[in-house]
């Protein structure tokens, strides 16, 4: 098994000049507004910068729940034009991205404001860069640099502690024709400002917490395993934000209510979600939005059990990295192998008590040949993971998974 040698030099090759052009791109780090009720703090901002409409992106179980309700209200005390678009669907779309866009043009906006968790989030970058380029359909800004313009001010409420799209580049939109899901990568869609306010998570259900806490622990650990890209920053966010999930995943699954567990998990989120926007994910990303593109299987919930079977398929590649986040959250081992064998383990063992499946029986062996394209495009040769796969390495996770089900 494994890619061709001529598909490993031309990855590698152009990695290597992606690895000097990230000097030259505009990386940068939020400003953050954090602890209970912080979400209050915003209007103030969106006021003082001269924003005096604004578009305000969510969805509808949100609005049900009525969680964007005191935001909303504050931004309208203090005179701010509010227009609120919330059909966004779980794996957003292309027509929820136009819709958005044909919102913001028609109630004269001037900044943009996501509220909810990677979907709106996306959501929301999707209509600031249509707003980049009006005349452009979204799967022509889908891809690496495509939008490369400025856009609208654009604000990000997290309300769950997973994507980490409050500070990340990458928005992932579902083309609603075809069901390909694919991202706009671009740094000029990294949040101006994101708010942590650990209150809008408290109302998470168990299992919601524990598939968006391992989805940024799979941002994290596929960051710090490809490594190419990283400078010493988004290292240490990356093992900041395992470290922080060690500690805290288990205690906000088991106690929703704890500020402290929530407010760390936000973090976590947050620092894996800007290591991994120059660090880059890898496999698991790669064949996790396959399966939310054709079986809208919840994107947290693919990441948890595709993890720990793209780790082990790499093997002794990932020994060394795996042990150094072994030893950041204090699991023991006499080797690197063991090491690395005892923190997949932690991340099964954290998954089963969580109650998140091994694995999924959705995925059709007529769907197979696609699942592998889409996957190998996305990933290659963008994304530096440790072993770069062929498409039988890709069959043999997606058999392991089928297994595990």
């Amino acid at each position: 098994m494994g890619s061709s040698a001529g598909k490993r030099a031309w990855c590698r090759t152009f990695q290597a000049v992606m690895k000097v052009g990230n000097y030259f791109l505009p990386w940068r780090i939020p400003e953050t507004l954090s602890g209970e009720d912080s979400v209050l703090e915003l209007p103030d901002k969106l006021k003082a910068a001269g924003h005096d409409s604004v578009l305000v992106v969510t969805d509808e179980s949100l609005m049900k729940l009525g969680l964007p309700v005191p935001m909303l209200n504050k931004m309208k005390e203090m005179g701010l034009n509010v227009a609120v678009y919330s059909s966004v669907q779980p794996n957003p779309t292309d027509r929820n991205v136009e819709d958005g866009f044909r919102m913001f043009r028609e109630k004269n906006c001037k900044a943009i404001v996501a509220f909810g968790g990677g979907s709106p989030m996306d959501c929301a970058k999707g209509i600031a860069a249509k707003q980049a380029h009006p005349k452009k359909a979204v799967r022509q800004l889908q891809g690496l640099l495509k939008v490369h313009k400025r856009i609208v001010p654009f604000y990000a409420v997290p309300t769950t502690a997973g994507t980490g799209s409050e500070t990340t580049v990458a928005a992932v939109i579902t083309e609603e024709k075809t069901h390909h899901k694919a991202s706009i990568n671009d740094p000029v869609l990294m949040p101006r400002l994101a708010v942590l306010d650990p209150k809008l998570t408290q109302g998470l259900p168990p299992f919601i917490t524990a598939t968006t806490g391992m989805d940024a622990l799979c941002h994290a650990v596929e960051s710090y395993t490809n490594g190419t890209y990283l400078t010493h920053l988004e290292r240490e966010y990356a093992k900041n934000a395992v470290r922080l999930i060690h500690e805290h995943i288990l205690a906000a699954y088991e106690d929703g209510s704890s500020i402290e567990h929530r407010q760390a998990m936000q973090w976590a989120a947050f620092y894996a979600g800007r290591s991994f926007t120059r660090g880059c994910v890898g496999y698991v990303h790669a064949v996790g939005h396959t399966l939310g593109g054709l079986y809208g299987v919840p994107h947290g919930l693919a990441m948890s059990m595709i993890l720990p079977c793209v780790l082990r398929q790499y093997g002794e590649k990932v020994f060394g990295r795996l042990a150094e986040l072994a030893d950041e959250c204090g699991i023991q081992g006499r080797s690197d192998a063991e090491k690395a064998e005892s923190f997949i383990s932690w991340i099964e063992e954290t998954n089963r008590k969580m109650q998140i499946p091994r694995g999924t029986d959705v995925i059709q062996d007529k769907d197979i040949p696609q699942i592998i394209a889409w996957a190998d495009k996305e990933a290659n040769p963008l994304y530096p993971v440790p072993v770069i796969w062929g498409e039988d390495d890709f069959r043999t996770l997606l058999e392991t998974l089928r297994k595990q089900a």
